[in-house]
């Protein structure tokens, strides 16, 4: 059997789908009374969820909850289902829920609900817990871990058990890890009974942020847009070679935006995208790789970016859109990238697209693509500006006047659809050898844009919070799925008498909305419970200062290189990432890895912003999903390709190389993360150099370009690909970028820096643990009329001491506290930037070098000639 082919048994495939379907989507199947049980509960927790991200509760002045109590029901209710709605064993009590589950799922609720059952008596008694509380902590623990097992599998359980032990027995560890140890009852407290631990942070995203999003997109789905999606990629891109393999990364990567994970996306887009790419030649391997690689990345894509978007937003200290804007230029290019990939592959095999129907002429498809880009223009336009224009004029009412409007232009654009056939769903078995016209299946659902529009609309202009931007958006979904039936009922049947069809289109669309509350809730299960449980591990860095005892262990085991430590980072990140779904293991990898990179990183001489850093790591705790052995999503793919899993993890991997390259780049060039750019050309400059970078390292990854490449072909692209991502590097060494001065020298400086700029300081003093440390650091400089007032108010008082300058005095939470500066502290040195040419001057060798090895290869092809094209089976 080739790996072109499909396992005997399409059961086989379908029973494997099934299992990966279960863990996102809720585990049984029940009948009889648990159905409806499963169904009301997961109702109820949906309607909780927008009650408490509504405005209602503060106009109304009821139900009004605070975040520890509207943490502790969230993860009642994520409890309750993972023991209701998960089989203690898999493939047992598939179909009922046992006595001793529903006994479980009751108890794990009570010890979840415990600190908003109780909360005024433990608020009375902060840090002295009785019997009774101690006792429900440890229960509660207990249930957390098992019904993480159920709902996640093994891996996450195990971390956590393993931190509890570490936080227990600290004394009986080895030297370099071990610690005071903390008791039993401290423990728990900590854990259970404050906001230290399991309802920390992390849970309280999940509460405020990520429940929506995950409902908006059960809504989307459930309305059709996820199907759209599908059809519009396959419309544009399937009479490219390799036309359905670029349309499923497509169609993926707008799918992974609003999903929370990995494998959620790929049993969902894949059960359609997979057979088409085999049917058109890619082989069982490849066809699941392509999937595995898209779908991880649309966990790196923004604005959702599986949640972690929203725990960015908590842990690094910046806005949203800052957060978006800092994500958005690598996961572009890594999708470019990946469509790249897919064009090579299918020139390897000589293929030619898919057919289409009313096939356009040179000058249609321009016009089609001037139309496109227009549009999106526009539209982008009319939100942000129109929007901020009647702002100004209306003020506070505004968001009343345009609502209406929005309405209006959803009853058009869903008019406008209704006059073109409707989508027919995904049929995997289905012959795909022509494909539909692109403008009737893109204007059949342009409605699906707005609920986007308005989510983008509060975020940018309106400024609301990302939990209220979310409830907003959803609401308008919701409107969206009751009316789009009627509505277009309307449009087509207006010469109908009679009511019915209006009448049994708001009934089915009404059975839409529950439905979508309730899979909204029942996927959110596993996140809520992930992120709970996440909670230990953050608990137990807080609780023993493991943290600085990693920090201590990278430094020992890297030596002090950078390249290491960020290359040891990196496994560690993907280890700690392997089974552990997105939110879950962006919690890990950050709480434990993020502080290494900055403390090492500035001992070292490179200072890192914290959002490269927690990129970084994230990047790679997300690569996990596809790393072989564990790789989730890849078992998933192979499930419905046929193919090997192992190797599916493995050819996803090489895939996804692409991707692993960007964070070691972004560290040492954050203008990739736009930061630091000086105006539109720079931004044009760093936009169009990242993109090349990344085309060419894809074809010197794939030892294709426009012909099989050669080996010296292979090391020139990636030279070029290194300068084009770093040109810095080279640049440095004829241009040395800084010239240290002594600390002494400080004040001169001060003097030279315009207002608002930072300064560069090497330090050096006792640091927390009692060893003498050195480190750089960024002091940022208010303006002021001397350099001593400009020290000041950044909270810094010197006075120099031959060569250096001691710190006399440093102002509680002022700036030079956060940079790291304490009293007693000397500075050594001063780092001032040195002038110099541009480091983009490096682009042009390697550019130059590019079109030399674009002719010879080119020259190459043409004395090969072309080869037959692969005609897809019919």
């Amino acid at each position: 059997m080739t790996d072109s082919e499909p396992k005997s048994g399409g059961a086989i495939n379908q029973q494997g789908v099934e299992q990966f379907l279960q863990t996102e989507t809720g585990g049984r199947a029940a009948t009889g009374p648990a159905a409806i049980v499963l169904f009301t509960v997961p109702l109820l927790w949906s309607l909780f969820q927008l009650w408490i991200a509504s405005p209602l509760p503060f106009i109304l002045e009821f139900g009004v909850f605070n975040s520890t109590e509207a943490r502790s029901i969230h993860l009642a209710f994520a409890s309750f289902l993972a023991f209701a709605a998960f089989p203690m064993f898999k493939g047992r009590h598939t179909n009922h829920v046992p006595f001793y589950d529903w006994f479980l799922a009751f108890g794990a609720a009570f010890t979840a609900s415990y600190l908003y059952v109780f909360y005024d008596q433990l608020s009375s008694r902060p840090g002295a817990p009785e019997t009774q509380d101690l006792v429900v902590a440890l229960t509660g623990l207990v249930f957390l871990l098992e019904a993480t097992r159920r709902s996640l599998g093994l891996p996450l359980a195990v971390v956590a058990t393993v931190f509890i032990i570490y936080a227990l027995g600290g004394p009986f560890m080895p030297d370099v890890i071990a610690h005071k140890g903390a008791s039993l009852s401290k423990l728990a407290s900590h854990m259970w009974l404050g906001t230290e631990g399991v309802f920390g942070v992390a849970l309280g995203v999940s509460t405020s942020f990520v429940f929506l999003f995950v409902l908006f997109g059960a809504l989307l789905e459930r309305a059709g847009a996820g199907n759209y999606f599908i059809k519009v990629a396959y419309a544009m891109l399937g009479h490219m070679r390799g036309g359905p393999a670029k349309a499923a990364v497509v169609a993926s990567g707008l799918s992974g935006i609003i999903s929370g994970s990995s494998i959620a996306n790929v049993v969902t887009t894949g059960t359609f995208t997979i057979p088409l790419m085999k049917k058109v030649g890619f082989p069982a391997t490849k066809a699941g790789a392509v999937e595995v690689a898209a779908s991880t990345n649309g966990q790196l894509t923004p604005p959702i970016m599986g949640a972690a978007a929203f725990l960015m937003v908590e842990y690094v200290g910046i806005s949203y859109l800052e957060v978006i804007k800092h994500a958005i230029l690598p996961a572009m290019i890594s999708y470019v990238a990946l469509i790249y990939i897919v064009h090579l592959e299918a020139c390897k095999m000589n293929m030619k697209g898919v057919e289409r129907l009313n096939k356009p002429t040179l000058a249609q498809r321009m016009l089609m693509w001037v139309m496109i880009l227009l549009g999106l223009s526009v539209l982008t336009l009319v939100v942000y500006y129109g929007v901020g224009w009647t702002k100004d004029v209306f003020g506070s009412a505004a968001m009343w006047v345009l609502t209406p409007l929005m309405v209006a232009i959803y009853i058009a654009l869903v008019g406008y659809g209704a006059r073109f056939p409707d989508l027919e769903e995904d049929d995997p078995d289905s012959l795909m050898d022509k494909l539909p016209p692109v403008g009737d299946t893109v204007k059949t659902g342009l409605y699906f844009l707005l609920p986007v529009v308005v989510l983008v609309w509060c975020l940018t202009v309106e400024r609301f919070s990302p939990q209220l931007s979310a409830f907003w958006a959803t609401v308008f979904m919701v409107f969206i799925i009751v009316t789009q039936r009627p509505l277009k009922a309307f449009f087509t049947s207006r010469d109908q008498p009679g009511g019915a069809h209006y009448l049994g289109g708001l009934k089915q669309g009404g059975a839409d909305l529950t439905h979508s509350l309730v899979t909204g809730a029942r996927n959110m299960v596993g996140i809520g419970v992930a992120t709970a449980t996440a909670g230990i591990v953050v608990g137990t860095v807080t609780l023993t200062g493991i943290g600085l005892v990693m920090t201590q262990f990278v430094e020992f085991i890297s030596g002090g290189n950078l390249l290491l430590m960020l290359g040891f980072t990196a496994i560690i990140s993907l280890i700690l990432g392997m089974g552990l779904p997105t939110t879950a293991n962006y919690i890990v990898v950050s709480t434990l890895m993020a502080p290494v990179i900055v403390t090492l990183g500035a001992e070292n001489g490179l200072l890192v912003p914290l959002i490269a850093v927690h990129l970084f790591v994230f990047y790679f705790g997300i690569l996990a999903d596809d790393t072989p052995p564990v790789g989730l999503a890849a078992y998933a793919a192979a499930a419905i390709s046929g193919a090997d899993p192992i190797r599916t993890g493995i050819q996803g991997f090489t895939y996804d190389i692409r991707t692993a390259i960007l964070p070691f780049m972004f560290i040492f060039n954050t203008q990739l993360l736009l930061i630091g750019l000086t105006g539109w050309f720079d931004l044009l400059v760093t936009i169009f150099s990242a993109v090349t970078a990344m085309l060419v390292f894809s074809a010197a990854t794939q030892g294709f370009w426009f012909t099989k490449t050669r080996w010296w072909e292979t090391i020139g692209l990636l030279l070029i690909t290194f300068t084009l991502f770093r040109p810095g590097f080279w640049w440095d060494e004829i241009y040395p970028p800084t010239n240290d001065r002594p600390g002494v020298e400080l004040l001169q400086h001060v003097n030279e820096v315009a207002p608002g700029q930072p300064i560069i300081l090497r330090a050096s003093g006792m640091s927390l643990s009692g060893d003498e440390t050195s480190k750089y650091l960024q002091l940022p400089l208010p303006a002021a009329d001397t350099p001593e007032q400009r020290l000041a108010a950044a909270g810094l008082e010197v006075s120099p001491s031959g060569e250096v300058m001691n710190v006399e005095f440093v102002s509680f939470s002022s700036d030079a506290g956060k940079a790291g500066l304490s009293f007693g502290w000397t500075i050594d040195t001063v780092q001032v930037e040195n002038p110099r040419p541009p480091k983009e001057l490096m682009f042009i060798p390697a550019l130059m070098l590019l079109g030399l090895l674009a002719f010879t290869q080119l020259r190459r092809r043409a004395g090969e000639g072309e080869r037959p094209a692969f005609v897809p089976s019919r």
